[in-house]
């Protein structure tokens, strides 16, 4: 079954809140479906920006069930696919393709040094290219418009691979030692390394940090000897690791020593 199919009838039985936050250029849904513990804190995740990284969106699955089971505290928000054109086209055509239905990369699509990022391009094609200017792209505008309406004090992308954490975005001070303390605890539960990527610009968490002034966090799954599309056999390994992302997230929000570092 593919993606998209797997991904609308789960939303369908979902019996939590559920709502369409917008649609993609070829007017495919983007869902999200959150689940409320308590009101604080509240977190969006996102899966799936880039097409071929769509075992990612089977990973969300995984995370709501868990999370609705043993989750103590938080409102989460989770938006299994943002990028529901591109994983069609991978699958069916390219399975190396990253890009959505216009040939934009959608990471590369948002108001945080847009341009700027090392790889960047100016032509439309699998990765890279940022559009022609900063949330040109439906998926990329819908999901900024719903952030800001959210108003959450953390946001979380999910990628694939290299099973890294980037968490940095130029922040200073007390600011960037406490997103650094998140990125620490989120480590220490996947066993993933943090990272620094400093010639990257233009994505969701950048503009996250860059805008909002919130953490902001990018998970790349996945071992990185793997083959894009990585396949679904490697899901429950992957579940293995990130099972528990979200209680770490949302209890860390609210400690105490974070809150006073």
């Amino acid at each position: 079954m593919r993606i998209l199919d797997r991904i609308s009838e789960f939303y369908q039985s979902y019996n939590g809140e559920k709502f369409i936050i917008g649609n993609s250029l070829y007017r495919l849904p983007i869902y999200c479906m959150s689940v409320k513990k308590t009101d604080y804190p509240r977190i969006i995740v996102q899966y799936a920006m880039h097409a071929r990284e769509y075992i990612t969106s089977l990973l969300c699955l995984k995370q709501i069930e868990n999370f609705c089971l043993t989750g103590q505290r938080g409102t989460v928000y989770f938006l299994p696919l943002i990028n529901p054109d591109g994983v069609a086209f991978c699958q069916n055509f390219n399975g190396l393709y990253k890009a959505n239905g216009r040939g934009v990369d959608l990471n590369v699509n948002f108001p945080a040094r847009w341009g700027c990022g090392e790889k960047n391009c100016t032509t439309a094609g699998d990765s890279d290219y940022i559009g022609k200017f900063p949330l040109s792209e439906p998926e990329s505008f819908a999901l900024v418009d719903f952030t800001l309406k959210v108003k959450p004090h953390l946001t979380l992308s999910y990628h694939s691979k290299g099973e890294e954490i980037y968490w940095e975005f130029g922040q200073k001070g007390k600011r960037r030692i406490k997103d650094e303390f998140i990125a620490k605890k989120v480590a220490q539960t996947t066993g993933y390394e943090i990272k620094l990527t400093p010639n990257s610009a233009g994505g969701y968490k950048d503009y996250c940090i860059d805008k909002l002034k919130i953490p902001a966090l990018t998970i790349e799954v996945g071992d990185d000897q793997l083959i894009h599309p990585i396949g679904e056999r490697f899901l429950e390994q992957i579940y293995t690791k990130n099972q528990s992302v979200i209680n770490v997230l949302t209890d860390v929000l609210t400690e105490k020593k974070w809150k006073n570092l």
